[in-house]
This record gives C-alpha cells, structure tokens and sequence, in this order.
C-alpha cells in the first residue's frame, strides 16, 4: 500500500471536452490532491497507533472533486459514502475536522469522536450523518427527498418544524435536491433497489452517486452485480436519467455530474451516475488486496490513477508547470501538517460523555409536563377507534405529521374515494384519515418495512414528523437494520447534531385463533434492549390516547405496539380524553390495588389478570395488579411499592419464558429486592409464540386466566 502520494506524470488518456476556467481546474486538483494527502497522513498515523481505523477515499477524488461543484452545501442534502472524502472538502469540511474525527476528539464535528473515521456529517452543511452500515442511506435518502416535496405543498409544516428542537438546522430551498453515493457492492443491498423503486415513482429529486471501483473488499463487481455494470440494469427504470463516467477523469467527471443534478433540479425525476474509479489502496487497514488482487490488475489501477493522470493533463494544457505541481504539494504538505499537529493534541471526549445524545436533551416524555388529566366527552370508543381518533387530532395540531405505511389509506387512486367506503389499515386503524387530511400526509407504500422506517428515517432528519406503521410484528425483521443501527442511534452518533423522533405503530401479539406463526408473534425484549428507543404499550383505550399523544409530541424515536387482541373488545373502551391528553412514559397504570399478592403485566395479559384476580377476590385472596404501559422506560418505582406492599410477585407476560421481557423485571426484583420478598417470584409466559396459536393449544400455552390463579395459589402455599 501507497505511504505517500507524489505526482509521477504518466500517459494521458485522450482529453475530453474540458471548458472550464484554469481557477476551476485547479481547485478540483488541489481538492483531489488534499484529500490522497489526507488519507496518506491517515495511513501514518494509523502506522504509529495515533489513530484507530483508516478507510481511504484514493482513486475516487476526480468525480467527487466534480461533483462538488454542483452540491449547495446548507441547501441540498446529502448522504455521503465513506469514501467521499474529496466530495466532503469541496462542500467545505476542513482537513482539521477530519482528522479530529481520525483521532476521536471530542470537538470532532461529525460525531464528538463516536464513530469510525469518514463517517462524516455536519448539520450546518447538511451532511448526513454516515453509519458503518452499508445501504441504509438509501432508503432514508429517499424519505429526505420526500421532505423536500412536501415542504414544497406545505411551508406552514416548515415553520412548524423550524420551531422544534433542532429546528435551526431544518431549511428548505426550491430546487434542493438530495444527494447519496455508495459503491458498487451496496447497490447489491435490498435497499437499494426498494429506494429506485419509490424515487422513480414518485419523481424524486434525488442524484445516486454509484463509486465502482471494482471490488467490494474481496468480491469482484461481477460476483456483485450481474453483468458487472449497475448502470445497465436500472436503464430501463421509468424516468431514472443514468449516467455513465470515466470517475478518475474530473473533466468527464463534470460534464456527466452538472447533467444529472440540473435534471433532479428541474423535478424531472431521480438521476443515477455510474461512475468508474480506481481503489489503489486496500479497502482498508484491515485489509490486505495482494491477498486477492494480481500484480497486473494493480498495475493497471496505478496508470490510471486520477491524481496522476489529471497532473499531466494540467501540464499539457499550459494550466500549471512542474514546478507550480510541486509548489501547490508542499503548500498542501504543510496544510496537512498542521491540522494533524492540531488534530493529535485535541481533547479527547470524556467517559461520561457516553450517555449524553441517548434521548432528548429539550423534551423528557417521562416528566410531569405530560401529565394531564383526561377530559371525557363523546360515545365510548375502541382502542382502535382510539389510535385513529388520536392521530385526526394531532394531524390537526401538527401539519408535520405523515402517516405511512401498507394499506394505511383509504385508497390510493383518490378517484375510488367517489365511489368507495376506504381501507384504511387491516384493522382500520387509519380509516379517514387520507380523506380528511390528503394523500400527501397519508399514503400507502409499498411493501417494504426496510423502507418504511428508512424513509420516516429520512423525513424526520428534514424536520417532518413520521407515524408509520409495520402492519404485523412478526413482518418487522426487515426493518431491524433501520431500527437498531440508523433509528435507535442517530442522535447518539451524531452527538446530537441529528435527531430522528419517528413513531412507529406495529400490530403485535397473539390471543386470536387461527393466526398462525406469522400473526402471533411477540418479541418487545427485542426492542426493549434498543438505547435511544422508546418502547409503549397500551391495554386500554385511554391509554392509547394518552401515549400516542405523548409518543407523537416528544422528540425521541419511539416504538408504539398495539395488541390486535385489544383493538376492539368492550372491556377496554373509552370516551374520548380530549385533545390534550398525554400520560408521561415509564408510569405505570395501578389497575386493582391488593394486599396479600401482586401481579406485573402488561398488554392483553392485563385484562386477564383482572378476571383471575375477581375470582381470587370470591376466595379471599386480595391481588394488586400493576399495568406497566411503558415497558422502556418502565416504571421501577410502581414495581418496588408494590412488591415492598405485597412481597409476593408474578410477572406475567406474552412472550417466550425464556429470555423475554418479563424475565429482565424479575431478575431485576430479585437482585435488588431479595430481602422484601416472602417467596420466589414467579414468571408466567407464552412458552413458544412460534407454535401457540393453533385454536386446540391456545388455553395450554399462552397464559391465561387459570394459569394466572395457579401460580397466585403456589406462591401464597410456599
């Protein structure tokens, strides 16, 4: 691998079509030059153990250069690739805050020294914040292009935006486009092809950047891509404009680049560039390319390696001499130089600055300003009649709101409406929503839940306020890439530049016979285990209002399950609170207060408890039973009182015995509340969600009413 760059004047290709001023070309070779410069500087410090990890952006600086002459930086959005290095010093990121980011400073800009090197990002030039992940960007790339549209139609959601947390970053310009790059190996990512299919039918201003170089670390293009060019296989998608380039020959480079973006700025669509480059390095430090790479093929990288090559067009073209060449290198030295010298005496971040940028410094949804008190009115409603009559309200309050998802609208050919009652949702949990507020705040997508989560992703980064919905929980798991590594940790990675306070309703839960194993499904411990989420769950109508209300109003990401058991039974009915009701997160419900035994739950296994507990009562046995509601955060104080009032426990939950939710609170009672107990705690649970609801098993595996009353019975004996 290549230590240090220096100009060796090879061949030229046969020049282009260039036109452009000498100053212009020379700024795109001092960009290309300082950005090798940077990633030799890089490669050293990494050498002496100064730095941690280093990936290089060598071989791709000549379309990056180009490009960024044609980005606005702080108008249009971009979502770079880690290797866009020359890209990110044209839109203005200093050599210094790129090696604070080498070095983990804590003034590093893109993340206070979270992350790896070049995962850049900066809100005051709208550089999103980069994740490891490859092709996630995608699909939020494409929720940040929708942002822009919408913006467009609706500037009162705007000014509403730019009065949020954060709001000093949301802006919005008539012809911003959205930006996002990556190379040839992610566009293999399902990702990928989920975000061509929404921008190409919704004709988003949204540029594709595809860096090819050949290799993904080790796989070859033509083990990635079939045929081995990306470009020919999206040519035929419905209004995509596809460009093609030499990406180590800037002029070419500039040419096809200032094509592409004026066709997103004229809103003809989305653009794709296909842009071949060199990779003259390894991947990265941890990576050794002679291991898979012949001598020839590297050879053949090196002659047309753009720093190189573009010196000698330079020379040729009377722009700069040799001797000019090597001025402008030693002035870049010494650039370089001091910002490393900077760089390595910076602060470093300190150890408790680990927990800052999990949740929400400006809004706390567990404080007393959520506390309100229910105004009544109206006929008794459902808890699904709740979630929409909910969402009406705050659509109403909240012109940021969109709500999204499959099947979600009334019907998406909005002339059917004429004639049509509307779906609005499997369980019409959305039902008029479309009609009242538009089919740009509520739409259909297609069924994708990758691309669901990463385009409220995208949208939340813009300002907007994204309900989107995963219709079952046990279709979630494309969307964990989304949830656990962009949603959860956009705040904490970018040290609180970026915020993502999305709502995500799911379906969950069994208790219905015939679902199945693919309707059946619970698994909130999963998400529960996610920093920077919120998990809730309602089991009554009221409560539904009162934490929607509260999961759409903070600021934080939040995960809202809703039991299909509980959308329509009558026990659980409310007349409605008023607009203005919310319930903190992490406070518990005292359902029923007792004295000899309390019960821990929450969901569908509430009301089951309540039935268990009457006929306990006829017995005279006098049972407490705790609604937990909020089941991250979850409310530790409620479990201590009533376990010190009782000191006999069961926690009873719809999940696996085995490592579910139920599970993390008895382990905690019983580590820190050991000695208030008279007995054993005791766990009821669904013993296999995966084989539990087949009508003839239902009563033997879930817990139900007798289960519950067994277990009271065996602990009140011991």
């Amino acid at each position: 691998m290549a230590l240090q760059t220096r100009v060796k004047l090879a061949k030229l290709d046969a020049p282009k079509v260039h036109g452009l001023d000498h100053d212009t070309l020379i700024r795109i070779y001092r960009t290309m030059f300082l950005s090798r410069r940077l990633d030799d500087r890089e490669i050293q410090l990494k050498r002496q153990n100064k730095i941690y990890f280093q990936i290089s952006s060598a071989g791709h600086e000549a379309v990056c250069a180009a490009m960024g002459f044609f980005l606005r930086p702080g108008v249009d959005w971009i979502y770079p690739y880690y290797r866009d290095r020359a890209l990110c010093l044209m839109l203005g990121v200093t050599p210094l805050e790129m090696l604070l980011a080498a070095v983990g400073a804590k003034d590093d800009p893109s993340s206070g020294g979270r992350q790896m090197p070049s995962h850049w990002g900066q809100p005051k030039l709208n550089i999103v914040s980069k994740s490891s992940c490859t092709g996630t960007q995608f699909v939020q790339a494409v929720g940040a292009a929708e942002a822009t549209l919408y913006y467009e139609g609706r500037p009162k959601a705007l000014t509403q935006a730019k009065k949020a947390p954060l709001g000093e970053h949301v802006n919005h310009e008539r012809e911003e486009i959205v930006y996002v790059s990556s190379g040839e190996g992610a566009t293999s990512e399902g990702e990928f092809w989920e975000s061509l299919n929404v921008a190409c039918a919704k004709k988003l201003p949204l540029l594709y950047l595809v860096e090819d170089n050949g290799y993904a670390i080790s796989v070859p293009v033509e083990v990635q891509t079939a045929g081995g060019s990306i470009s020919k296989l999206v040519r035929d998608f419905p209004g995509l404009h596809v460009g093609e380039c030499d990406g180590t020959d800037p002029i070419e480079s500039y040419s096809v680049c200032k094509e592409a973006v004026q066709y997103c700025r004229d809103r003809r669509g989305p653009a794709l560039i296909h842009a071949h480059v060199t990779r003259p390095y390894s991947h990265s430090l941890s990576d050794d390319e002679k291991l898979y790479k012949s001598a020839e093929e590297r050879e053949e990288e090196a002659r047309r390696d753009p720093i190189s090559k573009f010196a000698l067009f330079l020379v040729r073209e009377g722009v700069l001499d040799q001797k000019r060449i090597e001025s402008l290198e030693a002035e870049i030295d010494h650039e370089v130089r001091e910002a490393a010298d900077l760089a390595l005496a910076a602060e470093e971040p300190s150890i408790d600055s680990i927990r800052m940028n999990v949740y929400s410094p400006d809004v706390d949804p567990t404080s007393a300003a959520f506390e309100a008190e229910p105004q009544l009115h109206g006929a008794p409603k459902t808890m699904v009649e709740m979630v929409a009559l909910t969402l009406a309200d705050e659509m109403a309050r909240d012109e940021r709101i969109t709500v999204f998802g499959e099947d979600v609208a009334d019907a998406s050919r909005e002339d059917n409406l004429r004639h049509v009652k509307g779906k609005g949702g499997v369980f019409k949990a959305t039902a008029g929503l479309q009609r009242k507020y538009g089919n740009d705040r509520v739409f259909n997508t297609p069924l994708a839940e990758a691309s669901i989560v990463g385009r409220a992703l995208g949208m939340a980064i813009r300002g907007l306020k994204p309900v989107a919905e995963v219709q079952f929980f046990d279709y979630i798991w494309p969307a964990m890439m989304q949830i656990r590594d962009e949603l959860c940790v956009m705040r904490w990675r970018s040290n609180g530049a970026f915020k993502a306070p999305v709502v995500i309703r799911v379906a969950i839960g069994g208790y219905l016979t015939g679902g199945g194993v693919y309707h059946s499904q619970s698994g909130e411990s999963i998400f529960a285990h996610c920093p920077g989420l919120r998990v809730v769950m309602p089991s009554t109508a009221l409560d539904v209002a009162g934490l929607l209300r509260t999961a759409i109003r903070c600021d934080d990401p939040v995960m809202f399950l809703e039991h299909k058991h509980l959308y329509r039974q009558p026990y659980n009915r409310s007349e409605h609170p008023g607009p203005d009701f919310t319930i903190p997160f992490g406070k518990a419900r005292m359902v029923k207060e007792g004295s000899d035994l309390s019960i821990i739950t929450y969901g569908a296994v509430v009301h089951r408890a309540e039935v268990a507990a009457a006929q306990l009562e006829r017995e005279g046995v006098s049972v407490e039973i705790i609604d937990l509601r909020s089941l991250s955060p979850y409310d530790w104080e409620a479990i201590a009182a009533t376990v010190r009032k009782t000191h006999r426990v069961i926690v009873a939950y719809e999940d696996m015995l085995s490592w579910g939710y139920g599970a993390e609170i008895a382990a905690r009672i019983a580590d820190e509340l050991f000695e208030e107990l008279d007995a054993p705690v005791r766990r009821v649970a669904a013993m296999d969600t995966f084989c539990a609801y087949q009508p003839k098993l239902e009563d033997v595996i879930l817990p139900q009413t007798s289960h519950i009353t067994t277990a009271v019975k065996q602990l009140l004996e011991y």
